[in-house]
């Protein structure tokens, strides 16, 4: 579903979002149907809160600046899944969280 330029606008998005939230967003990168984000947020900041609120306005955004392009290819209405995943990566060095060059944008 996400163009090259869907991804670079839904990054900056993202950007925003996090700076709201006083987070973050070290690496972003993504794929035809999902993302990957490598945040850092502060203990006072709810990871939910932070995902509502990065799905929620890059939703509105995306179906509003793309929208013949995201009519076409939402599952159900939904733009974006309900779920996600988070993983702590504490100690892990950079070579281990990182996506391959070929997948970031």
């Amino acid at each position: 579903m996400f163009t090259d330029e869907m991804l670079i606008r839904c990054e900056e998005l993202m950007r925003e979002v996090c700076a709201d939230f006083e987070v973050e967003l070290r690496e972003f990168n993504g794929e035809h149907d999902h993302v990957h984000l490598l945040v850092h947020y502060p203990p006072k900041v709810a990871l939910s809160k932070l995902v509502n609120s990065l799905k929620g306005v890059s939703a509105r955004m995306l179906r509003k600046e793309y929208s013949a392009h995201v009519r076409r290819c939402l599952w159900g209405g939904h733009f974006w899944s309900g779920s996600y995943f988070a993983g702590s990566v504490g100690g892990a060095n950079r070579a281990v969280r990182r996506c391959p060059p070929d997948r970031r944008h």
